[in-house]
């Protein structure tokens, strides 16, 4: 599937400027960012379960249970601080970490590193500046910030773009069942695709191909067109994603 992806985002001129990085050979550096945070007090081993926590809305304020390192999940140690940032496309945001999440998960008990800790580590490797990502991230994004002042690594600048939704409001995704794109008519995906940027898609014509659609798009596009479609929705469990 990752690899269509990619041959999807060729079809359309967009190739990544460096090599692929695939979350699957980066657990060193995961284990790496754990063990730092662990050495520093910032981590700690946990084994709570999510019925334990109902007493606390779910939300992870203090271990109700011993944790066994062998078997525990790894969390992030959460002080009472908001955290603020301004979205380019949702202006301004802030969050208080021990109010609306609690301690989070960095490093699940069955092994899988979680999100919140992988995209940080992969976009500081990267040396990533600027996020660009699906508004339903929007709510992470306070976390992700926390993880990068605990590691001493920069804050990229983030834009969270307004979903693409069905006709029932949900999300076109391949959890949904989505339809792939249209591969015989580019052109019209991609003009489509540019207008829900809030970009005036009659800079395209069909006749000039991808490589020179892909062009125009970017001399024309300007980021303060970018809608902010709908509200965010907030992510449910604070430790699934």
């Amino acid at each position: 599937m990752a690899e269509k992806q990619l041959q999807t985002l060729a079809r359309f001129g967009l190739h990544s400027d460096e090599p692929v990085l695939y979350q699957s050979t980066r657990s060193s550096d995961y284990v790496a960012a754990l063990a730092k945070l662990l050495m520093e007090n910032k981590a700690f081993y946990c084994n709570c379960s999510r019925t334990q926590l109902a007493g606390q809305d779910g939300i992870h304020r203090q271990c109700v249970t011993t944790a066994d390192p062998e078997r525990a999940a790894i969390r992030l140690r959460v002080d009472d601080r908001t955290i603020e940032f301004t979205d380019g496309v949702y202006g301004r945001q802030h969050q208080n970490l021990a109010d609306a999440i609690g301690d989070f998960v960095l490093k699940r008990a069955d092994g899988y590193f979680a999100y919140q800790l992988a995209v940080v580590v992969d976009d500081a490797d990267q040396g990533i500046t600027q996020v660009v990502r699906g508004a339903d991230l929007l709510t992470s994004t306070p976390r992700q910030i926390f993880l990068q002042q605990q590691l001493g690594v920069p804050t990229p600048s983030y834009y969270h773009i307004g979903l693409v939704r069905d006709s029932d409001g949900r999300k076109l995704s391949k959890s949904q069942w989505a339809a792939d794109l249209d591969d015989e008519d580019r052109f019209r995906a991609f003009s489509t695709a540019y207008r829900h940027l809030g970009q005036d898609d009659r800079v395209l014509q069909r006749n000039f191909g991808a490589a020179a659609n892909l062009e125009r798009a970017l001399q024309h596009f300007d980021a303060a067109l970018l809608p902010a479609l709908t509200t965010p929705e907030p992510t449910g469990n604070p430790d699934a994603d």
